[in-house]
């Protein structure tokens, strides 16, 4: 036997195997039935008797997905502790082109790592270069169940399961009508959502076929920061200037957390920006909106560019907690029995999706390098006042000496110019044809064929085309009339910009600077498959050998066209991403029992599972897995699982063009962080040696930074081990009562990453051999300013990733007060969460368990009462708090901040219905019942913070009918 594969059998008969994670009450349900149902459960193709899942698997229904004022299974999906709230609606503007999407993210170890598969197959994906599939692609009115499976399913599924499973199981011989309508508002915004649906099914050829159509509708408008008191207040992180000095004249840091480097504090911004405009001459002045000017109030505690209470720029006016979205779902599918040889069965589906985000505006700040990125007015300029001509012509330098200026630098948001809006408007449709069935008696099949594409048109508005300003900034009066200066310009439609007072621009200035720019991608997705299924091939003393086999063919391309007027734009230089693969593959699985009716072993089963894939991209990958299902008796089931997974290359990570993107970074080399390292004499010295004054703290990197990104023809797949281990159990004594508990561990190897652009800058300057390294070849500097200008990043395999912790599943179905009550806990403990950014320095890595984003503690409570036609839901969720900060920043630094942490978070919803005796059903609820609000500062809309509720109090109501 493979040494590998031995070690692996060996850990699982020492361990005694691992629980199911199943839903609970089903598993048990089945095994108490006189007649077992034969059921396909996702982890495993092999037909058992019972849900005996092989691996740990939650089963959540769909009526349960849709149990609260969501509209869409994604927005309720991300609220399980399995699953991090990466992508959803509240947080997807983050990035060019993803606006609207919902993906999962299983373990919060990254989207393109967990598989996404409708009736166990592949489903195209939805984001360009990608394999992430956009949940709200599948229809929410056919959804029977949900399995997520954790830990490694390549063996079973293919590449991408890394992380695990997640497989919508959709209803089977649809018959009747079904129609709801859901209205939701929230209580103290405008916010609203919309849902729609109708479903029709029916047998024909005397019960032979079945065919049914489902048409589907859901909505929410806009919701944004100033749309609420509670995230319409602008916070910024103040030095804290209360310390005592010390013999050298500096301030004492005692680095306790009771004394904060800097304090977070509301009512607070930059005052040297603005929509109206703003410029420093005998002091910060503004523009009123008649065009005259003002001091700038910056009140008695300023730190750097920002003051309290004063003249300062909320930057929340931009931020958008929801963004306005649409969509469309159509599917359609048939199946019909020829014999009881053959079931031929097809899907189709349309699913359209439109979103719209909003962005900040174009801005200039400060002088840089490039003349068209500098908002430089001359004295001459048509608009100008007298009162700021004198101000030019009467400056003085540093001396006092007369120096009067020609030119004034204006730092202004162009707001008035329109803020920047994309449009994402996606398109998808799916075919699956196959036949199913069974041959030689006793051998179950199934071969089908897939095709799904997936079309993106992106619309980029009010995208400031920066010549066009230049030309229409810099103008002059002619006859009495504002023209621009430049003739050439001015024959070619070039239309005078004021820009001294907000709302100055006229309409036809705006049109002659803005341009719309439109990017599409489309997504292409070919499978052909086929596996054949003998769940008792021969007996063996302890019972029947299952087995299964297949092969599969599966073809990705992705392509991006990116428009051509989008080049000397505000917008983003983007590379035309192009790419396919192919893969062809084998795969067998057999479910081996072992022992059987024995002292403390009802039931005792080995199972072995392979896959031999030939990727176009990296050639041959095998991947494999092994399991232990040990049936203590009647009441206690222990199993374990373990696999070794691959995930191959995406096609951007493969083929990404160069593409231009702007970073948040703090520059290393600034008087404020050079102290922050171990040894801060290496940092000082590489600081200097790259020229950079010992007083450099310029706050350029208060705005981001631009980024060049581009993909690797070079990748290897990333490698992952995992294994589960745990127990379900159902006492005798307390009927209704079932307990599953699982751990689980999960390691990622050769994890394909860039170097994060903080990670560059701080390894170049802290490098022991001095700043002629790899990583300060990657940055690029002002010579002038010192100020980083531009960071290099590229794909690579030089990551790992590790993550462990324990799924709780507690279910209790029992009557009382003449009705039936259902109560059901799902909880997560994590244990660890471990990104290693150089996978060759296993000593170097942040610990993110407990972090913002990785909460040790999550946990979903929900308490269902029925009686007679009435039925009421409670369910609440809650979150454990969390850190700010890793433990290796705090190490570094104990106190940088106010702001260390996240409370514990507590969120409730209810609601109740009616079942009338005429097929209609009444609902009422109310999400986030008592109105929780969000932590302190944020606006719910990062990648961690998605995860608590940015809307507030939502009322909803749904009617529905079946017939």
């Amino acid at each position: 036997m493979n040494p590998t594969l031995a070690k692996a059998v060996h850990f699982a008969l020492m361990a005694n195997a691992a629980t199911a994670g199943l839903s609970t009450f089903s598993v048990f349900a089945a095994e108490n039935e006189t007649n077992f149902e034969r059921i396909e459960v996702t982890g495993s193709r092999i037909i058992r008797e019972g849900a005996m899942a092989p691996t740990p698997v939650t089963v959540i229904t769909g009526d349960e997905l849709l149990s609260t004022g969501v509209t869409n299974i994604g927005e309720a999906l991300n609220q399980l502790p399995a699953l991090g709230s990466t992508f959803s609606l509240a947080n997807s503007g983050r990035f060019i082109g993803i606006s609207g999407l919902n993906l999962l993210d299983l373990r919060s170890m990254g989207t393109d790592r967990t598989l996404v598969l409708v009736n166990g197959k592949r489903h195209v994906a939805s984001s360009a270069g990608t394999a992430s599939v956009d949940i709200n692609t599948i229809p929410s009115v056919w959804v029977d169940k949900v399995e997520v499976i954790t830990g490694g399913a390549s063996a079973i599924y293919g590449a991408d399961a890394v992380t695990g499973v997640v497989n919508f199981i959709l209803k089977k011989d649809i018959e009747g009508l079904d129609v709801s309508a859901t209205k939701g508002w929230a209580d103290d915004n405008p916010h609203a959502k919309d849902r729609l649906s109708l479903s029709y099914g029916t047998h024909f050829g005397q019960e032979r076929g079945n065919a049914a159509f489902a048409v589907e509708y859901s909505a929410q408008n806009q919701l944004e920061a100033f749309d609420r008191d509670q995230t319409s207040t602008s916070f910024t992180s103040f030095k804290n200037t209360h310390r005592p000095i010390g013999p050298d004249g500096k301030p004492i840091d005692s680095n306790h957390p009771t004394d904060p480097d800097k304090y977070y504090t509301p009512n607070s911004g930059p005052f040297v920006i603005s929509n109206a405009g703003t410029f420093f001459l005998d002091g910060w002045k503004t523009f009123n909106a008649d065009g005259s000017l003002r001091d700038v109030y910056s009140g008695p505690n300023v730190d750097g560019i920002n003051c309290v209470d004063c003249d300062y720029l909320n930057i929340n006016q931009f931020v958008e907690l929801q963004p306005e979205f649409k969509r469309y779902n159509i599917n359609f599918k048939s199946d019909y029995q020829f014999n009881d040889s053959i079931n031929a069965y097809f899907e189709a589906k349309y699913v359209n999706s439109q979103s719209t985000n909003e962005r900040q505006p174009a801005l200039f700040f400060g002088k840089v390098s490039d003349p068209l990125k500098n908002n430089d007015i001359k004295i001459d300029n048509a608009f100008i006042s007298p009162e700021l001509i004198a101000l030019m012509k009467a400056n003085k330098d540093a001396k006092g000496n007369p120096a009067p200026l020609e030119t004034l630098n204006i730092h202004r948001f162009m707001t008035d110019l329109g803020q920047r809006i994309e449009d994402d408007n996606r398109e998808t449709q799916r075919y699956v044809m196959g036949l199913e069935g069974l041959v030689f008696e006793d051998w179950d099949y199934d071969v089908y064929g897939i095709y799904g594409q997936t079309d993106l048109e992106r619309v980029n508005k009010n995208n400031l085309v920066l010549a066009n300003y230049q030309h229409a900034l810099d103008s002059i009066t002619v006859d009495g009339n504002a023209v621009c200066r430049d003739e050439n310009a001015r024959a070619a439609g070039c239309v005078a910009l004021d820009i001294f007072g907000f709302g100055k621009p006229s309409q036809a200035a705006i049109d002659y600077v803005n341009t719309t720019s439109t990017g599409n991608s489309v997504i292409k997705q070919t499978v052909f498959g086929g596996s054949v299924t003998n769940s008792a091939l021969f007996e063996l003393p302890a019972g029947a050998v299952g087995f299964s086999t297949g092969v599969e063919y599966r073809k990705e391309e992705s392509e991006i066209f990116e428009p051509t007027n989008a080049q000397g734009t505000f917008f983003n230089v983007l590379g035309e991403d192009k790419g396919a693969f192919d893969v062809k593959e084998v795969f067998a699985e057999m479910s081996l029992p072992l022992l059987t009716d024995l002292p403390m072993i009802r039931q005792l089963d080995m199972e072995f599972a392979v896959r031999f894939a030939d990727y176009s991209t990296i050639g041959n990958a095998t991947t494999w897995k092994t399991g232990l299902n040990w049936q203590v008796n009647d009441e206690l089931r222990v199993r374990s699982t373990y696999s070794e997974a691959i995930r191959a290359p995406n096609i951007s990570e493969l083929y990404g063009a160069t593409s231009q993107n702007f970073i948040k970074v703090n520059d290393s080399c600034k008087t404020q962080y050079l102290n922050d390292l171990n040894n801060p004499g290496v940092r000082k010295a590489n600081c200097a040696a790259l020229g950079i004054p010992a007083d450099f703290n310029s706050d350029y990197d208060s705005l981001r930074i631009e980024g060049v990104g581009s993909g690797n023809r070079d990748l290897d797949p990333e490698e992952s081990s995992s294994y589960t281990i745990g127990f379900a159990y159902q006492p005798s004594l307390i009927d209704g009562l079932s307990i599953t508990t699982d751990y689980w561990d999960i390691a990622i190897d050769n994890a394909i990453s860039s170097v994060s652009a903080q990670n560059i800058i701080d390894r170049c300057v802290d490098s022991t051999s001095g700043i002629n390294n790899e990583y300060c070849a990657l940055l690029t500097r002002n010579p002038t300013t010192h100020e980083i200008s531009s960071i290099k990043l590229s794909s690579l395999n030089i990551a790992a990733l590790e993550a462990a912790g324990i799924d709780f599943d507690v279910g209790y179905h029992f009557e009382a007060l003449k009705g039936d009550f259902r109560t059901n806990l799902i909880a997560t403990r994590l244990l660890k969460r471990k990104n290693y950014s150089f996978q060759d320095d296993p000593d170097d890595f942040e610990e993110l368990a407990g972090t913002l984003g990785y909460a040790k503690w999550q946990a979903n409570w929900s308490l269902n009462y029925a009686i007679e036609q009435w039925s009421a839901n409670w369910r609440t969720r809650f979150i454990e708090g969390v850190s700010l900060y890793t433990d290796k920043e705090l190490a570094l630094n104990a106190n940088p901040s106010s702001n260390l942490e996240y409370d514990d978070y507590f969120i409730s919803d209810i609601s109740i219905a009616y079942a009338f005796d005429s097929g209609v059903t009444l609902k009422l609820g109310v999400d986030n019942l008592f109105d929780s609000d969000l932590p302190y500062g944020t606006t719910g809309t990062s990648a961690g913070a998605a995860v608590y509720d940015n809307v507030g109090r939502f009322f909803h109501t749904t009617a529905s009918f079946k017939f």
